[in-house]
């Protein structure tokens, strides 16, 4: 099922024809801005001699912290009175960053969200419930206008608010809910607490998106609540959702490259990767008229997928974010990815849908804290289960990443519930 099959199963000669027809005016445009005049004059680019996709990679990449620079507008190829909408990140990590839209801009977003529900099977009888949050962030907005498009039933009902959103889901017979997987699992525990068996609600779908998460997180979402979950992919610099989606073979997900040239680099040399190879993720927008982004550095680490897909889509499929090159722990000199630990924990199904990493430093040596809840329903409070089950722990985390954590098991319920991106790692060692 597809939403425009003509570009969805275009031929690869044709999409890269059509791919750098886009380009180059994706630089006309970029050329108009403060930011980028200034960088292709320093670079001594003329982007008239970018004649094929391969030159691609004789342009210098964007960062956020360019993005930040230009903040508010320096990056505009349009007046001020063609925008009518801008989103920002929350700053957190910086300064914010900024990106606007066109109207034509918000209506090709709403077009390749409802490309990439479809792709799932969804159609307009579906009631859409989406719980992640409006204002600033892309996250809500993103999907609301794609589910609109393709004609479901939307429910904004955002994050949080857990037993409203139970309420919601049975008053109205909500089919698909848009969430993060750490809500997510949070949520099918309240279910359960309030007496209600989460097979029994209407809910036949989850799109999973905003945090990195494992497949061991995926089929214990899908397990405990009986749906198909789907991976979602997007951030705020290339719009928000929508960027790149599962299909229901769930084997990677389709990045639509009729609007984003993808490449995969290696993250320290830049050098660019063939299909197949792990890097990190860089992306060229090539359809957005308010704010075209040149190779932008995304620092999530995946893969291109070069085996075609059996759905019959012709794009590219990248595989799930194993993690960002910022987001990597060094601890006691090893490299550690919080998504490895997950894997682990969430394969035993003794281990309950909450933990928490905690790095220490203590006589100038590094020590990691791992709080895990247990499964309600195998939780017994037997002393000599549960240290049975610390060592199975600490025997597989120490196999995948040979460091040996202290593993604390808690009763479930102990730690703070997520209601939107989970805080899954306290680093002390950097304050």
């Amino acid at each position: 099922m597809y939403w425009n099959k003509e570009i969805e199963t275009i031929s690869r000669k044709d999409l890269e024809d059509l791919q750098l027809k886009k380009l180059q005016k994706a630089l006309q445009a970029a050329r108009t801005t403060p930011f980028y005049k200034k960088v292709f004059e320093e670079h001594k680019i003329n982007i008239d001699k970018i004649t094929t996709l391969d030159h691609i990679k004789d342009l210098p990449s964007t960062s956020k912290n360019d993005l930040r620079l230009s903040y508010p507008d320096g990056m505009v190829a349009v007046p001020r009175k063609e925008i009518v909408r801008m989103h920002a990140s929350s700053g957190t990590t910086g300064k914010s960053t900024v990106i606007f839209y066109t109207a034509k801009d918000i209506k090709d977003w709403a077009d390749l969200v409802a490309r990439c529900m479809v792709a799932t099977g969804a159609t307009s009888d579906d009631v859409f419930q989406n719980m992640m949050g409006y204002g600033l962030f892309t996250g809500g907005l993103g999907l609301h206008y794609g589910a609109e498009l393709l004609g479901c039933m939307v429910i904004p009902a955002a994050s949080g608010n857990t037993l409203r959103q139970i309420q919601l889901m049975q008053d109205f017979e909500t089919t698909i809910i848009h969430i993060t997987p750490s809500y997510c699992l949070h949520l099918v525990e309240v279910i359960r607490a309030e007496g209600i068996d989460p097979y029994a609600l209407t809910v036949k779908k989850a799109y999973l998106g905003a945090e990195p998460y494992s497949e061991a997180t995926r089929k214990k979402i899908e397990e405990q609540f009986g749906i198909d979950a789907y991976n979602s992919y997007g951030l705020s610099e290339m719009n928000g959702p929508g960027v790149a989606f599962e299909c229901t073979y769930k084997n990677g997900m389709h990045i639509w490259e009729d609007y984003y040239i993808v490449e995969i680099i290696n993250p320290e040399t830049g050098e660019v990767l063939p299909p197949g190879e792990e890097g990190e993720l860089v992306l060229t927008h090539i359809n957005r008229q308010a704010m075209p982004i040149i190779r932008y550095r995304t620092r999530d680490l995946t893969r291109l997928i070069p085996e075609p897909c059996p759905c019959g889509r012709t794009h590219y499929r990248i595989d799930r974010i194993k993690g960002r090159t910022d987001d990597m722990l060094i601890v006691s000199g090893v490299n550690v990815f919080p998504s490895q630990i997950e894997t682990v924990l969430m394969k035993f199904p003794e281990v309950g849908n909450n933990y928490q990493i905690i790095l220490d430093r203590e006589n100038n040596l590094d020590r990691m804290h791992i709080k895990v809840e247990l499964y309600s329903k195998l939780f017994h409070g037997d002393i000599k289960e549960i240290e049975r089950i610390k060592n199975r722990l600490k025997e597989a985390l120490k196999a995948l990443i040979t460091i040996n954590p202290r593993i604390e098991l808690l009763e479930p319920g102990s730690l703070p519930p997520s209601e939107g991106k989970a805080k899954r790692v306290i680093d002390n060692r950097m304050l």
